[in-house]
């Protein structure tokens, strides 16, 4: 049986305080799960924290990468299109490296404030802007590469095509599924 947000049991058929107008009759949330709204912000707090460690290494690796390049001897016959678009890649890899820690760096800073709830929201925002611009990174350093390796035209192109991608697997299709109202336990 679920508790309420004062930690007290829900009764059965009645709502537990907290719970959204979609909770069940049987004491479950929208989603079937048995749990408080103080445990459903701190299993979605949890699984946040848990994506961003898939994410960090990716991030974290393209920006050790950009951190070498300057320092080989190939940059020197780089095109100042190519010296831009470096730019450009390093300056995404560092903003989406501060905003996909940050969420960490947050509830560190925030712990035991009371207030997950709202940090939830935040990092949350952080979290997807962080994905957004960690995909001008991508695309960016795609640019690059092929450029600098073969020509202009074809890095547009393969730079365009890594775009959709990226926009269809984390934006594009996550909202149509949303606006579908589609269901898949979470």
């Amino acid at each position: 049986m679920a508790t309420t947000g004062s930690g007290q049991r829900a009764r059965p058929g009645g709502r537990a305080g907290g719970r959204s107008a979609a909770a069940h009759q049987d004491g479950r949330g929208a989603d079937g799960r048995d749990e408080t709204h103080a445990e459903r912000i701190d299993r979605e707090l949890m699984e946040l924290l848990n994506e961003l460690r898939i994410a960090l290494p990716g991030v974290q690796f393209l920006f050790a990468f950009l951190l070498v390049v300057p320092f080989q001897q190939a940059t020197e016959r780089a095109t100042e299109f190519q010296r831009d678009v470096y730019f450009v890649t390093l300056v995404a890899a560092v903003v989406a490296t501060a905003l996909l820690i940050s969420p960490a760096a947050q509830h560190r800073a925030l712990f035991r404030q009371h207030d997950k709830e709202d940090l939830l929201r935040r990092s949350n925002r952080l979290a997807f802007s962080g994905l957004c611009v960690l995909a001008v990174a991508i695309v960016s350093a795609v640019v690059l590469v092929v450029d600098f390796l073969f020509a202009l035209p074809q890095a547009l192109v393969t730079g365009g095509l890594v775009a959709v991608l990226l926009g269809w697997l984390w934006i594009a299709s996550p909202l149509l599924q949303r606006a579908r109202g589609g269901t898949g336990g979470e």
